[in-house]
């Protein structure tokens, strides 16, 4: 695999980083990332898609309110600093909601005030800009791993085993192999257990908002799923007109 290049232009320290080798090329996390600044944009979500995560990169806070309302995202890295709604306002409005997805904050303020106004908000964590793009992606996954799992390492169904580490499933103790949009869709279904969830949900968490969308294509991730399920104690159910549940099913 060749490196892939990860840098921070315009006063922020250049950095280049080795992808993660022992992560496969996508994931169905999806992350929400609002910055005002395009090119600071454009690297940081070219970062986080190296890892593999979905990013949806939005430039003003009224776009990124509307966008945390309607759809669904694992957690968003949000800009105080932006035009037409600031991210504190974001951030309280997104509170004021219920949602408890984690939220990172950015911020060109260094002031100590400043960031004990945002984490009184509800803000899970908090970066002063310049920042080096290591640290910014070890406190996303350092969240992620305690909203996605609850600070678990894994999760199971029956003899599926998905390890958040290394982004791996195993069945009856064999390494799964998966294309990057059967594991994104398979980490959707394992992630909510108990959950139906329809084939446009599984589509926007697969897809995310820069790409089309396609709810039939996720029919075709099913059956081939199913095909590398087959034999095992562990399906995905069909419920009609509603969509899809990962399932263990007794001996």
């Amino acid at each position: 695999m060749k490196e892939i290049p990860r840098v921070i232009h315009s006063g922020f320290p250049a950095v280049t980083l080795q992808p993660d080798r022992c992560l496969p090329e996508y994931t169905a996390l999806r992350i929400l990332l609002v910055e005002d600044h395009p090119q600071l944009a454009e690297s940081v979500a070219q970062a986080f898609k190296a890892v593999g995560w979905t990013v949806d990169v939005l430039h003003d806070g009224v776009a990124a309110d509307l966008a945390l309302a309607s759809e669904d995202y694992a957690l968003a890295v949000l800009d105080v600093g932006l035009p037409r709604l600031d991210g504190f306002e974001v951030l309280a409005r997104l509170r004021g909601r219920g949602k408890t997805l984690p939220v990172l904050m950015l911020t060109a303020r260094g002031e100590v005030k400043d960031r004990v106004h945002g984490l009184n908000l509800g803000a899970d964590d908090y970066l002063a800009k310049p920042f080096e793009l290591s640290e910014l992606e070890a406190r996303v996954k350092a969240l992620l791993r305690r909203s996605v799992l609850g600070g678990e390492q894994q999760q199971r169904c029956g003899p599926l085993l998905y390890d958040l580490g290394t982004r791996r499933f195993s069945l009856d103790d064999e390494v799964l192999t998966l294309t990057s949009r059967e594991q994104a869709v398979l980490e959707v279904l394992i992630a909510r257990p108990g959950r139906v969830m329809s084939k446009e949900q599984l589509a926007s968490q697969v897809f995310g908002l820069d790409q089309e969308a396609s709810p039939d294509a996720i029919e075709i991730y099913i059956h081939r799923l199913r095909k590398k399920l087959e034999g095992s104690a562990v399906r995905i159910v069909t419920f009609r007109g509603l969509g899809y549940l990962l399932e263990h099913q007794d001996a």
